[in-house]
């Protein structure tokens, strides 16, 4: 729990960071404390300012898939260093990565690297309108697609946490280009294209929502998305800022086995440091300034040390073993959480896929944004601070996942699990 160090650090950033904090879930109001301040990370540990020790299941919000200072990305790191941070020029890094991309994820031909998931799905916004001439784009509520104007409308993610409906500075005229449906709903879809097909630009869904905590598409969800923009003429966008290398290899449209136009990629593919990335077809990609007329530039895209980060940590997912090894962890916390609070006769509904998941605190089913919320806000937030006093660092929000690393192992879940049991039996 904060103490002396973290509590003065708290009181110090107030007075210079709007909140204390330069990410709003951080700042953990909606758990009722105020939050540790972050000295170092090693494995699937974190330790704070005053010295406590936490088992880390944020990892980062997501990319920390190796866990924290992995040796071969912080050695990557530090030889790309040595020969400069920035370059504002090609390197060959970058060329490989990409190509490293376009190998791994089934729907990518060409890609663009940029510094970040928000910057990746505006950009492939912007593409997906200047491509097909049309100005609609269609998302679904709960879904969190990063901070831009147009994607702030029925999000998830912070504004989810927070439980903000809405964002002031998004002027009504952006908002209006933005039409958000339920998750899942599939009729709902086909209604709109029905009445304004010829419109719509584009689709963006999370494949598997991770912003309204984990969701997952029910059966058809996808393909019928796909089987819509097809009839339709508008552009898919998977966005797999979360789940890219996450749920598996090739990313959800890998596992599900449905082809996006577009894809959005960040978090992982970094390992660790700032970089997210967007791409698809060639013919679509070939619209991307210079070679086309859509533009979008990065001072630091392609950045040296983070695309040495990243092409480490792609390097180890490689190996053979690793999505099974990630599978087996993932199902050992899982399935140790679900039978303590069955146990304890908690109404938690659970969802996960591979080393990512969530329980939302009531019996479920949660198939989408209005069910997700109505999850039992404050019993979470009594079972959070609980939690954090017993070393365990999850995600301060319903509404986020919970991550495993390939750094947890049997002995961190064993004590995980022994923790949980023991905060049940106070709240």
């Amino acid at each position: 729990m904060p103490t002396n160090r973290s509590q003065a650090l708290w009181e110090r950033a107030q007075r210079v960071i709007p909140g204390g904090v330069n990410s709003p879930v951080r700042a953990m109001k909606s758990v009722g404390l105020n939050p540790p301040f972050i000295r170092r990370a090693q494995g699937c540990y974190i330790k704070d300012a005053d010295g406590n020790r936490y088992i880390d299941y944020v990892g980062s919000w997501g990319p920390m898939i190796l866990g924290h200072a992995q040796p071969d990305v912080i050695e990557a790191i530090k030889a790309a260093a040595e020969k400069g941070t920035s370059y504002g020029a090609p390197t060959e890094a970058e060329v490989i990565l990409a190509e490293e991309l376009c190998r791994w994820v089934p729907s990518l031909e060409m890609v663009r690297l940029v510094s970040s998931g928000t910057e990746a799905t505006m950009s492939a916004l912007r593409l997906a309108r200047g491509f097909t001439g049309r100005e609609l784009i269609v998302k679904f509520d709960g879904c969190y697609h990063g901070h831009g104007d147009g994607l702030l409308v029925s999000a998830g993610s912070g504004l989810a946490t927070l439980g903000l409906p809405a964002c002031p500075g998004v002027p009504a005229a952006v908002a209006g280009l933005t039409l958000s449906l339920p998750y899942n709903d599939l009729a709902a879809a086909e209604a709109l294209f029905a009445a304004r097909g010829a419109e719509i630009a584009a689709v963006i869904v999370e494949p598997v929502a991770g912003n309204m905590g984990v969701v997952l598409p029910v059966e058809g969800f996808l393909a019928g998305l796909r089987r819509l923009c097809d009839a339709h003429g508008a552009l898919l966008i998977f966005d797999e800022v979360i789940t890219g290398f996450r749920v598996g290899p090739g990313g959800a449209q890998e596992l599900f086995g449905v082809m996006p136009d577009l894809t959005t990629l960040g978090k992982i593919i970094g390992g660790g440091l700032p970089m997210g990335a967007y791409g698809g077809k060639a013919q679509i990609m070939a619209h991307i300034a210079p070679e086309g007329p859509v533009y979008q530039a990065g001072t630091l895209s392609g950045n040296p040390l983070a695309t040495a980060a990243g092409l480490a940590t792609l390097e180890f997912l490689a190996g053979k073993a690793v999505y099974p090894r990630l599978e087996e962890l993932g199902a050992m916390l899982y399935n140790g959480l679900e039978g303590l609070f069955a146990a304890k006769g908690l109404a938690c509904f659970g969802q996960r896929v591979g080393s990512m998941m969530c329980f939302f605190f009531q019996p479920g089913p949660v198939t989408n944004y209005e069910q997700a919320k109505q999850s039992d806000t404050e019993l979470f937030s009594r079972y959070y601070r609980l939690m954090l006093a017993r070393g365990i660092y999850f995600a301060p929000s319903q509404f986020e996942a919970t991550f495993v690393s390939l750094a947890h192992d049997a002995a961190a879940i064993d004590q995980t699990l022994s923790a949980v049991a023991d905060a049940l039996k106070e709240l």
